[in-house]
């Protein structure tokens, strides 16, 4: 099967994945991978670098677009795109495989959600039990490491980076799982989202207090935000500071007010903060000089901006 394997994986990077991994059914801790699949004996990963050059009009506060409209063609074009690829070679072998990438638009809880789409569009409480769990899969292959934020880690793109899944039931090779070495702790990620929904204590997210400040409810990092907005709002001055505690109900009602910046024609909504937990992570890893992947300068070139809230 090492050589099944090499013709696959020669195949994944011919479409440009940038870090192919594989890890055999018996570490795969995730029970949605029997259920889709009874025969599995392996699961592929294939990731995606997100470029660093698309996060560079949210730090310097100028262009949004690039970072959303990248993510989305990661999402719905370069990887599903891949996996079909991969899927195909499987099959000339004689092999089954099944292409799995994210379901954008389904949350098992009723009271989660998915920030990066418009909430309105979300199937929720569908207990899904078939959909599977991407950051325990991707470590089970040995893609990287979990951050203290839930973020995937890598050790080329530190929480950069966009994957999916092959099931299949040929036995190929596993490589190594990685031993966490990246995340020293330091709440980078914490400090850095403007809406405070990772908690302190550990990392877990508020996916609806996120949704809110992630499309820019927070004015201080936001300059497309009107002087009136959200005027009648009675916590008004605690919402543009990011120091709201917003349930799922008073968070669809900001959401929904939170028309300042033109939107997004395609199926994922406009970032303001663009996952500001991630970009601190990323600078930090990247300021400790422990990601292989160099660039010429380092990603954070100025002191941080922020706007008065008046």
């Amino acid at each position: 099967m090492t050589e099944l394997k090499e013709k696959l994986f020669a195949a994944l990077r011919k479409c440009r994945a940038d870090i192919v991994c594989c890890g055999n059914i018996s570490r795969m801790r995730d029970p949605a991978i029997i259920k889709l699949m009874p025969e599995a004996k392996s699961v592929i990963c294939i990731a995606y670098r997100q470029l660093r050059g698309t996060r560079r009009g949210i730090e310097e506060g100028t262009v949004y677009y690039q970072y959303s409209t990248s993510v989305e063609t990661l999402e719905e074009i370069m990887i599903p795109g891949a996996l079909l690829a991969g899927c195909s070679v499987l099959e000339e072998a004689g092999f089954e495989a099944l292409p799995q990438r994210r379901f954008q638009l389904v949350m098992n809880e009723e009271e989660e959600n998915n920030f990066e789409v418009d909430h309105h569009e979300v199937f929720r409480g569908k207990k899904a039990e078939t959909i599977l769990d991407f950051e325990t899969c991707a470590v089970d292959c040995g893609l990287g490491e979990i951050g203290f934020s839930g973020s995937v880690l890598t050790d080329d793109f530190g929480p950069s980076q966009r994957w999916g899944f092959i099931i299949t039931d040929a036995e190929l090779p596993p490589d190594p799982l990685v031993t966490p070495h990246l995340c020293d702790d330091c709440r980078e990620c914490v400090k850095a989202c403007p809406g405070h929904a990772l908690r302190y204590e550990d990392g877990k997210r508020d996916s609806w207090q996120c949704s809110a400040y992630y499309k820019g409810a927070n004015r201080s990092k936001n300059p497309f935000m009107p002087p009136n907005a959200f005027f009648n709002d009675p916590e008004r001055l605690k919402v543009i500071a990011g120091e709201a505690d917003l349930s799922p109900e008073r968070a669809r009602e900001i959401i929904d007010q939170i028309n300042f910046y033109p939107p997004m024609k395609h199926g994922y909504v406009s970032s303001m903060c663009g996952r500001a937990c991630d970009t601190a992570c990323y600078v930090h890893l990247e300021e400790k000089g422990v990601l292989k992947r160099k660039f010429k300068t380092l990603f954070r070139k100025r002191p941080v901006w922020k706007l008065p809230l008046d």
